[in-house]
């Protein structure tokens, strides 16, 4: 079906700056983004190598005031490549755009009503026939399923979640969320989104099996123990045959981790688990997002191949669901560890490949500790994907 809706009472704008004066890199960002008149809504994606009260002091001055949410990043993605150490604004405006935003904090105490109490701001909207909610949580917070699953309480199955978890540039320590001109720390922030025109959203990994799978013989929450009855470390660097570096130094596993996550069995595919550390006393793994004890999973591999061809389907899957209109911009949600398989030459592929499904469209973006997709059941939290909202 082909729809038609005119004149386009919708605009979105992309601004970027790789200025390193905090409050000037937001503020030029800003003012590039907002490319039209009655702006709803500023998504701030930035460094936490920015002072970032500064930052979103220049972007709040810039805008006059326009609602805000955003987060800290493992990189950051915009219309002409990947970035790092920057700032990346996309801006929505017109009449044919209703915005609520909210946040919540404590995530990692409450993830299940951190979810509910952001996906509340759905409530605050006017009346569109499309709506969407699109959240950011803390990447460090843990269980980001059941931040999925709050929102899906309050919301059921009739609007979609779209997002991603925060990052900050692989130091693992901790990462920021943005609402207005506040910096928080250990929240959720979301924007509840509602438009004349479709959103579309996609979802690939473009990860395969390696060997046999192994059982979780016991885990908790996001922390795995044992495989196969034996240690999770042993079996995952004996698996892999891990560099001996691998062993014994944290940092140098969470980069080779990167780029070999968990694969679990559900019942609409294969879920990706990010192994983000490890626990060299008692040798186990801890995971971005639950792995249920008894369940099966498999050590996953990817290479530049297979995960470009994911990246074009989970684009064309976002622009399927637009129903013929050309989108008015693209918003992607990349997980660090595809920028691993990638390196620099193919991240800016990976780019310029989402820049020409877009048709000329505006690109923004990060590189995230983990990824939303609700768009059927109960779950939509992700590790080791591309998740694109397409906005029509």
């Amino acid at each position: 079906m082909t729809i038609s809706i005119e004149p386009r009472s919708r605009w979105v704008g992309v601004g970027t700056s790789t200025e390193g004066d905090s409050t000037r890199a937001g503020a030029d960002a800003a003012k590039a983004a907002l490319r039209g008149d009655d702006p709803k809504l500023l998504v701030v994606f930035a460094s936490d190598s920015h002072d970032l009260k500064a930052l979103l002091a220049g972007v709040n001055e810039t805008s006059g005031g326009v609602p805000l949410i955003g987060c800290s990043t493992a990189g950051e993605i915009w219309t002409d490549g990947p970035e790092d150490a920057s700032v990346v604004i996309t801006a929505l405006g017109g009449e044919g755009f209703t915005v609520s935003t909210t946040y919540a904090q404590g995530v990692s105490d409450d993830q299940r009503g951190t979810g509910a109490a952001v996906a509340a701001a759905v409530a605050d909207l006017d009346d569109r026939p499309h709506q969407v909610l699109l959240l950011l949580t803390d990447g460090l917070a843990g269980s980001q399923e059941e931040v999925v699953r709050g929102a899906y309480g309050v919301l059921g199955a009739s609007v979609p979640l779209v997002g991603g978890c925060a990052g900050d540039d692989l130091k693992m320590r901790q990462t920021f969320q943005f609402h207005n001109d506040q910096v928080l720390s250990n929240a959720a922030v979301g924007a509840a989104l509602g438009s004349d025109a479709p959103f579309g959203i996609g979802v690939q990994h473009g990860w395969r099996k390696v060997g046999e799978p192994m059982i979780v013989t016991n885990s908790a929450n996001s922390r795995v123990y044992t495989l196969d009855d034996e240690p999770a470390l042993d079996v995952y660097l004996r698996r892999l045959n891990a560099p001996p570096e691998a062993h014994q130094d944290p940092a140098v596993f969470t980069r080779f981790a990167l780029t070999h996550p968990l694969g679990l069995r559900r019942r609409i595919g294969e879920e990706m688990r990010f192994v983000q550390d490890a626990d060299f006393t008692d040798r186990s793994l801890g995971c971005i997002a639950e792995v249920p004890r008894g369940g099966l999973t498999w050590i996953m591999e990817g290479d530049e191949e297979s995960v470009l061809r994911a990246t074009e389907s989970s684009c064309m899957d976002a622009l399927a669901s637009l129903n013929g209109l050309p989108p008015l911009g693209l918003i992607a949600f990349d997980c660090v560890a595809r920028r691993g398989v990638l390196g620099n030459d193919g991240i800016r592929s990976e780019i310029q490949r989402v820049a020409r499904q877009a048709g000329g469209a505006p690109v923004a973006g990060f590189y995230t500790y983990g990824e939303i997709a609700r768009t059927r059941g109960t779950g939509g939290f992700h590790n080791q994907t591309l998740v694109v909202l397409a906005m029509g």
